[in-house]
C-alpha cells in the first residue's frame, strides 16, 4: 500500500463511486471529501453506497467556491486523513470526481516506486508563468483578495484598484518562495506532512488565505521548502481553453488520451460511456510503457483553441460578432465586384460567366432585391433574394453567399444605384476584386428618351453615389484588389484594360481579347456630358473628353470601341 488517493467531489456522485471504487479495488486507499454545498440527503447516499469498502473514507466537509481558500482547505482535511488512517502511503495523488485513470494503476504504482522521494507538482515561480489568462501573476502575493471574483466580482476589482492606489503590499512570510502550478499533484508523504505539521502553518495559511486562486500556489510553494526533489509537472493531464477553463474530455477523445501516456485526465464529461467503461477495465490489452508526456497533443489542444479563439475564416457565430479588426477574415473566399462594366456591353454577364467560371450574378444589391445567377429567387443556404432582409445585414449577406458556395467562386455586379452600406465591408476585405468604371452609367443614360431634368437629376444623383464608391477605394486600409479606370480611360483600350484583369482572375490568356462582347454605342457621350455640365451638373468622374463635344484623342483604338 505505498499509493493513496485524496479526491474532491461535488458533482456526478455515479461516476466518482466508480473511479473511487476502482482505486480501492486496487488496494489504494481513498478519502473523498464532499462539497459542503452538497445537500446533507444527497451526500448522505452517496456516502451508504461506499460504506462496504473499507479503503474508502470520508473527511470532514467545507463548502467550496472558485477561486478561495476553501479549496486548499479542502484539500488540507482530506490529506491529513490520509496521512493519518493509512500510515503504509508514500504518495499522495489529488484528483477530482471528474478525474478518469488513463493507466493501470500498477503502472502508476510502479512509476512512484521508481521514483520514492520525487514530487510531482508543476511548480514555477512568477517570472516563468505565461499561461495565466485574465488574472493576476505577482501581485496575487503581494495584495488582498477577501472578496470573491465570481460572486462580487465589483468589490473584486474595487478593491485591487484601492491597494494599488494607496500602494499597498503584503509581507510574504519568511522561507516561501511563490510559485504557481496547476492544482493537480501527487506528492510524497514526507513533504506533504511537513506542510501540514509546519510549526508556522497558522501564519502560512493565514497569509495564503487572502492570495488570489490560492489552489494554484499553496502547494506549489511549500512544496519547494520542503522537497528535496521536485518534477515540476503534474502526471494528470488537463487542457484549459483560451478563458482559462478545462477542456472537457468526450468519448471521441479517446485516441488522444491514450496518446498523451500520462497516469489521470480530467475534466471527463459524466455521460463519456465509452472512456469510464475502457479506461476502468485492467483487463483491456496493455500498452507501451512510456514517459507521461501531453506534449504529444498539444499541437491538437493549439489547434482547437485557436479555431475556438478565432473561429474559421468568413464564418461568423449568430451568437456574438467580433469588434472591427478582430475578425478571422471577413470573407471566406476570393470573390469579384464589377462595377459599370454592364453599362457597357451587352449580355456582360454571360460573357463573364463563361470567361471565368463560377457564378455570376447581377446586380446583388440592386434596389428591388438580389439579383441571384439564373433569376434563382433562394441561394445556398436559404438565402432569400429579398431586398429588405438583405438589407438588414448587407455585410452578413455576402459573407453567408460566399460560405454557403464555398468552393465556387462567385462574381456579381455592382454600381452606384445599388444599396451602397456594403462597400467598406467589401474595400477592406482582401478576398475582394473590384473592377470599377467610374462613370459608365452615363453610357445609358445618355440614349434615354426621358425628360432631360429628369435625366440631371438621376445623373446627379448616380455621380454622388459613385464619388462616395470611388473615395472609399482611395481610404487607407483598403485591402482589396482594385482596378479603376474612369469612363474615358476605359474606352481607350477596353481590350488591354479587360485583359490584365481577366489574366489576374483566370490565369494569363491570349495577348489580346478577341471576344469582347457587343459595346453599347458611346458615340454621345461627349455631347451628353456637355449638356449635364451646361445643365448645372458638372461631371466629375468620367475623366476627360474633348470639350468641344468629341472623345479625347487617345489613339486608333479609343476611337474604333467609341464607336
Amino acid at each position: 500500500m505505498t499509493l493513496g488517493f485524496v479526491l474532491l467531489v461535488h458533482t456526478a456522485f455515479d461516476r466518482a463511486e466508480q473511479v473511487a471504487r476502482y482505486f480501492a479495488a486496487n488496494g489504494c486507499p481513498v478519502v473523498v471529501h464532499v462539497d459542503g454545498k452538497v445537500r446533507p440527503r444527497l451526500f448522505q447516499q452517496f456516502r451508504d453506497r461506499l460504506a462496504d469498502e473499507p479503503l474508502i473514507r470520508f473527511s470532514r466537509r467545507t463548502r467550496v467556491e472558485w477561486g478561495t481558500w476553501s479549496i486548499v482547505r479542502a484539500t488540507q482535511m482530506a490529506s491529513a486523513r490520509l496521512l493519518k488512517d493509512f500510515p503504509d502511503v508514500r504518495h499522495v495523488f489529488l484528483a477530482s470526481g471528474s478525474c478518469l485513470p488513463l493507466r493501470p494503476v500498477a503502472e502508476l504504482r510502479d512509476y512512484l516506486d521508481a521514483h520514492p522521494e520525487t514530487d510531482f507538482i508543476e511548480s514555477v515561480t512568477t517570472d516563468h508563468v505565461t499561461w495565466t489568462v485574465d488574472g493576476l501573476e505577482e501581485e496575487r502575493f503581494t495584495l488582498r483578495f477577501p472578496f470573491s471574483w465570481r460572486r462580487h466580482r465589483r468589490l473584486f476589482d474595487a478593491y485591487v484598484a484601492v491597494q494599488r492606489r494607496l500602494g499597498l503590499k503584503r509581507r510574504i512570510p519568511p522561507g516561501v518562495s511563490p510559485h504557481l502550478g496547476s492544482q493537480w499533484w501527487c506528492l510524497t508523504r514526507r513533504t506533504l506532512d511537513s506542510i501540514l505539521t509546519a510549526p508556522d502553518r497558522a501564519a502560512i495559511d493565514s497569509y495564503f488565505s487572502k492570495v488570489w486562486i490560492p489552489d494554484e500556489s499553496y502547494f506549489q510553494s511549500l512544496t519547494r521548502r520542503y522537497s528535496t526533489q521536485v518534477e515540476s509537472r503534474p502526471l494528470t493531464l488537463s487542457k484549459f481553453d483560451v478563458h482559462g477553463k478545462p477542456h472537457i474530455f468526450y468519448d471521441d477523445h479517446q485516441p488522444l488520451l491514450e496518446r498523451s501516456d500520462c497516469f489521470v485526465a480530467r475534466k471527463i464529461w459524466p455521460r463519456a460511456e465509452g472512456l469510464y467503461a475502457t479506461f476502468l477495465d485492467d483487463n483491456r490489452t496493455a500498452t507501451r510503457r512510456a514517459e507521461p508526456n501531453p506534449g504529444k497533443i498539444d499541437r491538437v489542444f493549439s489547434k482547437a483553441n485557436e479555431r475556438r479563439g478565432q473561429g474559421r475564416p468568413g464564418l461568423y457565430s449568430q451568437a456574438r460578432f467580433p469588434a472591427p479588426g478582430f475578425e478571422n477574415g471577413l470573407t471566406c473566399a476570393r470573390y469579384n465586384v464589377f462595377s459599370g462594366l454592364d453599362q457597357l456591353f451587352e449580355d456582360f454577364g454571360s460573357w463573364l460567366s463563361g470567361r471565368l467560371g463560377g457564378r455570376v450574378h447581377g446586380h446583388l444589391y440592386a434596389p428591388d432585391r438580389a439579383e441571384f445567377a439564373g433569376g434563382e429567387t433562394v441561394m445556398n443556404g436559404c438565402l432569400s433574394d429579398s431586398a429588405a432582409l438583405r438589407d438588414y445585414r448587407p455585410t452578413q449577406f455576402l459573407s453567408n453567399l460566399l460560405w454557403s458556395t464555398r468552393g465556387e467562386r462567385q462574381t456579381f455586379l455592382f454600381g452606384p444605384g445599388d444599396a451602397q452600406d456594403v462597400v467598406p465591408f467589401i474595400a477592406r476585405d482582401p478576398n475582394a476584386t473590384i473592377v470599377a468604371v467610374s462613370g459608365a452609367w452615363a453610357v445609358p443614360l445618355s440614349a434615354s428618351n426621358a425628360d432631360f431634368d429628369t435625366v440631371k437629376a438621376e445623373a446627379a444623383r448616380l455621380q454622388r453615389a459613385e464619388l462616395v464608391f470611388l473615395r472609399t477605394l482611395r481610404t487607407p486600409g483598403v485591402a482589396a484588389r482594385v482596378h479603376q479606370w474612369t469612363l474615358a480611360d476605359f474606352l481607350a483600350d477596353p481590350p488591354e484594360r479587360l485583359r490584365a484583369v481577366m489574366d489576374e482572375m483566370s490565369g494569363p490568356g491570349p495577348r489580346r481579347l478577341t471576344d469582347l462582347p457587343a459595346m453599347r454605342d458611346t458615340r454621345g457621350i461627349p455631347d451628353f456630358l456637355f449638356r449635364l455640365r451646361n445643365g448645372g451638373v458638372k461631371p466629375l468622374v468620367m475623366g476627360n473628353f474633348d470639350s468641344n463635344g468629341t472623345i479625347a484623342d487617345r489613339g486608333p483604338a479609343a476611337q474604333r470601341h467609341a464607336g
